[in-house]
């Protein structure tokens, strides 16, 4: 699923237009993203935790030429499933 098929499946099952569905996934994802850019953690309840981590400088190998290089440290976001969510997986 795409977030084109987001849209439209939010559109149809809460029974409102396209674009309402749109501008609502939009500002979710958007509150999402600034609260990850300032080092919160975004727990919705049911489903999972979203929260930034900061991964350590590390040693690794170019693959075209199999060269030995170090990696930065960067920040990443990671997603941890709830319980209730990994079980519905499972």
């Amino acid at each position: 699923m795409n977030k084109a098929d987001l849209i439209q499946a939010v559109s149809v099952r809460a029974d409102v237009s396209h674009l309402d569905a749109e501008t609502v996934i939009d500002e979710f994802l958007s509150l999402i993203e600034k609260a990850i850019i300032k080092g919160e953690e975004v727990k919705l309840s049911g489903f999972g935790i979203f929260e930034k981590k900061q991964r350590k400088e590390r040693r690794g190998t170019n693959p075209s030429d199999g060269r030995h290089i170090i990696i930065p440290a960067n920040a990443t976001v990671s997603f941890r499933p709830s319980k209730t969510f990994k079980a519905k997986v499972n």
